[in-house]
């Protein structure tokens, strides 16, 4: 999320991305707030990022408006400077030296927040193809496609790496991962040999497309990915099953052995 929002200021700010340094979290040099929540940074804190930036630019051109003599409907930003009709041009740099050790002694500096009364969801559809052995009642997963609607997907690499992790996850809880207590409430499937994750061979082709949208309240048109990979292959991977077979498992994890004894119950 940090390189998200680091985005969305030099976007606004027309500068590249490594001139934004994120300070995320940290009491001691960030303001008050009550959080994001939902898993919705981008949108959330992302359109405070936009609000706050947008105000510094506007802040920006009164400055060199200052400096320059030049009325601010004549300027405008352009590659980490300002620049006038004229071609007459200030970096940004420039402009705060002057206002720190010439005019004023000031530093630009500005604060924004961002409080919705909606908080449009991400949507995502997801196919499974599986394969079982009739057997064992083992499943695989052999191809996995998802489309997501998270509005703009302003950094796309990680919204795709987000969702190709959250759907591994997703399977591991479908296939793999199952919690077994004792008499006494003790989780007995506490290490790694006994709590089942799917490792690399276990998982074979995943794709994740992303499906054109703009949401209008969001910044550049976004919306926020959240964990919504985690939550298509349950029902995915249990209705490939039942197209396959014809058994409908209702419990997570689908053991092997449980799709095996409803094999041989339905003569398969």
């Amino acid at each position: 999320s940090d390189t998200i929002l680091a985005q969305i200021a030099a976007e606004v700010l027309c500068i590249p991305v490594d001139k934004i340094i994120v300070y995320s979290s940290d009491t001691d040099m960030t303001p008050f707030d009550k959080g994001a929540y939902a898993s919705s940074t981008t949108y959330v804190s992302g359109n405070a990022t936009k609000r706050a930036a947008e105000h510094m630019a506007n802040e920006i051109l009164k400055a060199a408006s200052e400096i320059m003599d030049k009325p601010v409907e004549f300027l405008r930003l352009e590659d980490g400077k300002v620049v006038a009709e004229d071609g007459e041009s200030l970096t940004y740099s420039e402009i705060q030296t002057k206002l720190f050790y010439t005019l004023n002694q000031r530093q630009l500096e500005v604060t924004e927040s961002f409080v919705s009364e909606v908080s449009p969801p991400p949507y995502m559809v997801s196919f499974a193809e599986v394969e079982i052995d009739l057997e064992t009642g083992k499943v695989d997963v052999v191809d996995f496609l998802s489309y997501v609607d998270c509005g703009t997907t302003i950094n796309p690499k990680l919204a795709r790496g987000q969702v190709e992790g959250a759907t591994v996850q997703g399977i591991g809880m479908t296939l793999f991962e199952e919690h077994v207590y004792d008499s006494s409430g003790r989780m007995v499937t506490s290490d790694f040999f006994t709590y089942k994750i799917p490792a690399r061979d276990d998982i074979k082709k995943i794709r994740v497309r992303f499906a054109k949208s703009y949401e209008p309240t969001g910044p550049f048109g976004a919306k926020s990915v959240s964990e919504i990979g985690t939550d298509t292959p349950g029902p995915a991977i249990a209705n490939a099953i039942f197209d396959a077979v014809g058994i409908r498992m209702r419990r997570l994890p689908i053991k092997s052995e449980d799709l095996y004894f409803e094999l041989k119950k339905k003569g398969i």
